[in-house]
């Protein structure tokens, strides 16, 4: 949101007072500021100083009001004219030398001013990068309190920061070639990825769940310049990020992570990890050591593909549209069914390890996959397996078909047709609403939401095969990645899509 930064300097006790709920790092940044006016020959009037942000009921936190503040103390003192920099945002930290320092928001900033009609942004040179990647407005960039001196008196106009260089992309150093079998736990990773479908892979440990998982991001396909502007977006609200965010994100938080830092909060709302995963990837090892409210605050923004944060110091949205990839064992010991070991759990310590994974949050996963154990001699086989370039052109084409079929749609994936989208979009042949009045007999765990993701599912390997409608193939190979909803067995042990 834009702040104004309204100062009036006037006769009185002299002091320095900031109002309009401003956070700490505001308050403190007076010192900044007489500092930096000292080194280019002002200083703060000895007069009574007040600086008014508005909206007055909107908390600023962070320290880029510094440059504004001190270009309004020069105004208002009647030392220079506005004008030069009239119609921009202006950000910008001092440090005490009068030097511009990197802030955050930056790319927000120069997207508001884009929208709001301004002529451009003055930011510091370290952040312009941010700035640039807004078309049609024009981007300013500073590194000291003097340059913008210089163009308030006239004597030297600001000059627009040119492109950098673009930086090469990162070429991964892991593929999909290196992964010996697997077949039923790669179709499933290409369909997730194909349509952006939450993926589960269960197994025991050593089996290659990890292995899988930290391969998906050589698959992904590559984003457009939308989506990349919007994960930018957030990046440049935590300052991590120097120009625009290419790649999708593959974020992998440890399991010890808390329910704030995965969803976002804090005593300032901030972007927890789901929006930093937004347009990629949140791959949780090891889903059942994660605590059990940290995994249970996933239901709403797995539907909702954003998050709403809620604090006594604002409430802010986030987005957080990302594809979940879970990966956990079938027991405490792992060697549950395994077939290598024998599972020495309990099954009451089964059921509790089970019950950390909820019913509502397995139903929201449209992929479950049981990995197996790899034969010696595939495991030892010196062809490679399929690379990536083969399973990414794969998805990028069936990725391809989508847009167009959702052109026109406030949606870009399968996985995010709304029930509406889904029954206008997507084509079931008589021969697939056979098969699904069929599943939906034989497998009594088969829930409303279960039935629409296995038709989203089926949309995507009709995608994939570069078939319009849905047919009963599509629906039960969908179906053999639904494997919770299969009917329980006597085992209390059965547990996290173990399969027979």
């Amino acid at each position: 949101m834009p702040v104004d930064v309204e100062v009036d300097v006037a006769f009185g006790l002299p002091g320095y007072h900031v109002v309009g709920l401003a956070a700490q790092p505001v308050k403190e940044g007076a010192v900044r500021i007489r500092s930096a006016l000292e080194q280019v020959g002002h200083g703060l009037p000895n007069k009574k100083v007040t600086v008014n942000l508005a909206p007055a009921d909107l908390r600023k936190p962070g320290s880029a009001l510094d440059l504004p503040i001190a270009i309004g103390v020069l105004v208002a003192d009647g030392i220079y004219a506005l004008d030069p920099i009239a119609d921009l945002i202006v950000l910008g930290e001092l440090g005490l030398d009068g030097g511009v320092r990197r802030v955050r928001g930056v790319l927000a900033a120069a997207m508001l001013a884009r929208e709001r009609g301004l002529r451009g942004v003055l930011v510091p040179h370290e952040s312009a990068a941010e700035a640039l990647l807004v078309e049609g407005i024009t981007v300013f960039a500073v590194g000291h309190l003097g340059e913008v001196i210089a163009a308030m008196a006239g004597t030297q106009p600001l000059m627009p920061a040119a492109p950098g260089r673009a930086r090469a992309p990162i070429v991964p150093s892991i593929d999909f070639s290196e992964v010996r079998g697997q077949g039923m736990a790669r179709a499933a990773i290409e369909i997730a990825v194909a349509g952006g479908h939450n993926l589960f892979l269960s197994g025991p440990p050593g089996i290659g769940k990890t292995m899988l998982a930290r391969r998906i991001p050589t698959v992904l396909p590559s984003m457009t310049h939308a989506e990349a502007l919007e994960t930018t977006k957030v990046y440049s609200a935590l300052g991590m990020v120097e120009g625009l965010v290419s790649e999708r994100p593959f974020r992998a938080p440890h399991h010890t992570v808390s329910t704030a830092a995965l969803i976002g909060g804090g005593a300032v709302p901030r972007p927890g990890e789901i929006s930093l995963a937004h347009n990629g990837v949140l791959f949780l090892d090891e889903a059942p050591e994660f605590p059990r409210a940290a995994i249970e605050s996933l239901r709403q923004p797995l539907e909702d593909r954003r998050v709403r944060i809620g604090r006594v110091a604002g409430s802010i949205q986030l987005p957080a549209s990302f594809m979940l990839v879970a990966a956990a064992n079938p027991c405490p010991c792992g060697w549950l069914g395994s077939g290598l070991r024998e599972c020495t759990c309990s099954a009451v310590a089964i059921e509790r390890y089970r019950a950390r994974m909820s019913g509502p949050i397995l139903d929201r996963i449209d992929l479950q996959v049981g990995v197996r154990s790899v034969a010696l001699d595939q495991l030892r086989a010196d062809e490679p397996a399929e690379s990536s370039a083969a399973l990414r052109a794969r998805v990028e084409a069936a990725r391809a078909r989508q847009l167009a079929r959702l052109r026109g749609q406030p949606v870009r994936t399968n996985a995010e047709l709304s029930p509406r989208l889904m029954r206008e979009l997507c084509k079931v042949t008589s021969d697939g609403e056979a098969v699904i009045a069929q599943l939906a007999t034989r497998r009594r765990a088969l829930t409303a939401r279960s039935i629409d993701r296995l038709i989203k599912v089926g949309q995507t390997i009709a995608d994939l095969r570069g078939e319009e409608m849905i047919d009963g193939s599509c629906l039960r190979e969908a179906a053999t990645f639904r494997s919770l909803d299969d009917d329980p067995v006597d085992d209390p042990r059965r547990i996290l899509g173990q399969v027979a």
